[in-house]
């Protein structure tokens, strides 16, 4: 699994206890409405395209990164679908490490790349029609992860140079 050199430096301190960790997640559909998943390698589960946000890192950027490294698509985010945390986000990794995330949760479009596992979190990438999604490492309402309306003004900041794996 892949950790940052941050989280890294935070782990020998505290060991497998507890950390608070700012993520994103990403929420892609295809022309069908269909969301694009991974089945995580570490459980098994199937999630959404996810992972911490490193520290210098605007949310945006960290989608766009964590998406391109997890699925090769180079994508653009749309909408702040919402943000979740909380004990409904706790997570205990079968390394025994906890993490409490506090997602942003992404509306993204994509503009190019490869449909394709680039890293060793995932072992497989799959669109599932709303109807027939499993269920989910982390409890994002469902509700948000079809087709979302477009905002009229962007919540966020991103750059152009982000996409496309430049970071």
């Amino acid at each position: 699994m892949a950790i940052s050199a941050y989280l890294q430096g935070l782990r020998s301190h505290v060991g497998h206890g507890l950390l608070l960790v700012p993520g994103v997640a990403a929420v892609i559909c295809d022309r069908q409405g269909s969301v694009l998943l991974q089945r995580r390698s570490d459980d098994g589960r199937w999630s959404l395209p996810a992972g911490a946000i490193d520290p210098g890192e605007a949310p945006a950027q960290a989608v766009i990164r964590e998406v391109w490294e997890e699925t090769g698509l180079a994508v653009r985010p749309e909408a702040v679908l919402g943000v979740f945390g909380g004990a409904d986000c706790r997570v205990r990794y079968p390394n025994g490490d906890q993490v409490e995330y506090t997602v942003v949760l992404f509306g993204c479009g994509v503009v190019g790349g490869e449909l394709v596992p680039r890293d060793d979190e995932t072992t497989e990438l799959r669109y599932f029609p709303p109807a027939e999604m499993p269920s989910l490492g982390l409890p994002y309402p469902r509700r948000l992860l079809g087709p979302w309306p477009e905002p009229a003004v962007a919540a966020f900041h991103w750059r152009e140079e982000w996409i496309g794996g430049a970071g």
